[in-house]
């Protein structure tokens, strides 16, 4: 399974990928490259005002309005509100202490074979420290020990800037 997993991470060519938090633009772009060509990257931000410099950050890049589905409002109230399994790859980027909530969405969105990525799950290297107890530090493991739970999903970790869990959806 481990090995399949990796492939698929490998070769994974999205049509459609959902991320919660635009900021301005930037996690998009590697995401967008990533897509086929006619992919619809959809991202979610509760800060309005982080739309326009994005869409004119993503068009300037090269990626017209139509690949860019940009949708200014609360997470937690715009994910259900997407279609279950329509996504190729959910990836979690918002608001820390919402993350519990980002996973559950994701395994309902994600098809089979989708990938969840969930962004800083190292959290400046106190997750693993069971010592340290900050409010995000604690989620972040919630968030985690529900991936794990949900026994859906084959996943691995990358040790890189915060960490990444990249989990593929069985």
């Amino acid at each position: 399974a481990a090995i399949a997993a990796g492939a698929r991470i490998l070769t994974c060519r999205p049509s459609t990928t959902a991320a919660a938090l635009t900021m301005l633009g930037t996690s998009a772009l590697p995401l967008l490259a990533g897509m086929t060509s006619d992919g619809v990257l959809t991202s979610i931000d509760s800060e309005a005002d982080n739309q326009l410099p994005a869409r004119s950050f993503l068009n300037a890049a090269g990626y017209p309005p139509s690949r860019c589905r940009l949708i200014a409002g609360a997470p937690l109230e715009i994910l259900p509100k997407l279609r279950d399994g329509a996504y190729d790859i959910v990836f979690i980027n918002g608001d820390k202490l919402e993350y519990v909530e980002y996973v559950a969405a994701a395994l309902r969105l994600l098809r089979p074979g989708g990938l969840l990525i969930i962004h800083d799950v190292l959290w400046y290297n106190t997750v693993a420290d069971p010592g340290r107890e900050g409010d995000e530090t604690i989620i972040i493991r919630e968030a985690l020990d529900a991936v794990r739970a949900a026994d859906s999903y084959t996943t691995t970790l990358l040790t890189v800037g915060n960490g990444l869990l990249v989990a593929v959806k069985d």
